[in-house]
């Protein structure tokens, strides 16, 4: 008793909690811990952003090759570069600066969605001797875990509270499934059907594919606005779309190189090629959907959607050609 009574005449218990309250009862306290938190704010995210951004469209892209397929190895060394290199940033948490990026989240998963389309032909089609025969594991693979949404991080309570499988550790599974593809296909174990009626089928899906990216293009452009928020996501999705298949296509080139050769389209196929790389290399400083023929405010989206179908007519033209 005597110790205590010591300890609060002496302004120990008392005056501690006294002094707790001078400071968070003081207006001045609070003032000052938000300017610290928007300061950080201010450096922290632009900061981050800054560092983190990159849309990386090199049209010269190529992956180690090392045997196999070019266009299966520049697929996944793709996947590798978005994943693994540049950061994938679809599905960062709030508190990670890159996820107030929009831009190359939008770009990465046109990518991804691409690649994913061209696993599918690759399994239905040109990685199997006939339809009747067996779909190759590792394509098959391949074709399931690059479908996975690209916004899932480690937590989503929306299914469980529990830790969950990454959009980034699914992707990685895909990388592993089409190197061994080509690892099997290099030795011999594994089905690359070079035919034309391959190619073509491969075609006319990819064509489709890009036509149902025009639609979204073509519903924002009759919709002009220059206060449009979504605009560059469309923008950006079908760019990173229009980059992958640029990049594939141009090695499927090589890969079918000789049924281009025998139905002499290699000048057709390099067109379209150039007309895919064309859209992709667009990159506006700010993406406006204005009107169709405005000068002050253009519409970046039209621009984007005139070689999207010009590469999509190109491929109708090497289609026709190949069932003759």
């Amino acid at each position: 008793m005597i110790e205590d009574d010591y300890l609060y005449k002496k302004g120990g218990v008392a005056g501690f909690g006294s002094r707790l309250k001078a400071i968070f009862g003081s207006g001045k306290f609070w003032v000052r811990s938000l300017g610290v938190i928007v300061l950080i704010a201010v450096i922290y995210y632009p900061a981050g952003m800054a560092i983190v951004h990159r849309i990386d469209d090199n049209p010269d892209f190529i992956g180690n090759y090392k045997g196999g397929s070019h266009a299966v190895n520049t697929a996944a060394a793709l996947i590798d570069r978005e994943v693994n290199q540049n950061r994938w940033t679809a599905n960062d948490p709030f508190f990670l600066p890159s996820a107030a990026l929009d831009n190359m989240p939008n770009f990465q998963t046109g990518i991804v969605y691409a690649l994913s389309r061209f696993a599918i032909e690759l399994s239905d089609q040109i990685g199997r001797a006939r339809g009747s025969s067996q779909v190759d594991p590792d394509l098959d693979d391949a074709a399931g875990l690059l479908k996975f949404r690209g916004d899932k991080w480690v937590f989503d309570p929306s299914v469980s509270l529990l830790p969950g499988v990454t959009s980034e550790q699914q992707y990685r599974q895909a990388i592993r499934s089409l190197q061994n593809y080509n690892t099997r296909l290099t030795n011999g174990n594994a089905v690359f059907e070079r035919r034309a009626d391959n190619l073509q089928e491969t075609l006319n899906r990819i064509a489709n594919d890009l036509g149902s990216a025009s639609a979204l293009i073509d519903d924002k452009v009759e919709n002009p606005s220059i206060f449009d928020r979504t605009a560059d996501d469309v923008f950006y999705a079908t760019k990173g779309r229009l980059y992958a298949y640029s990049l594939i296509l141009r090695d499927l080139g090589t890969d079918f190189e000789q049924i281009i050769n025998e139905r002499q389209i290699a000048s057709v196929w390099a067109e379209m090629i150039g007309s895919l790389q064309a859209a992709a290399a667009l990159d506006p400083m700010v993406v406006v959907n204005g009107s169709a023929d405005g000068i002050v405010f253009p519409n970046h989206l039209a621009g984007l959607g005139f070689y999207l179908l010009r590469a999509r007519t190109q491929m109708r033209e090497i289609s026709s050609i190949l069932q003759r």
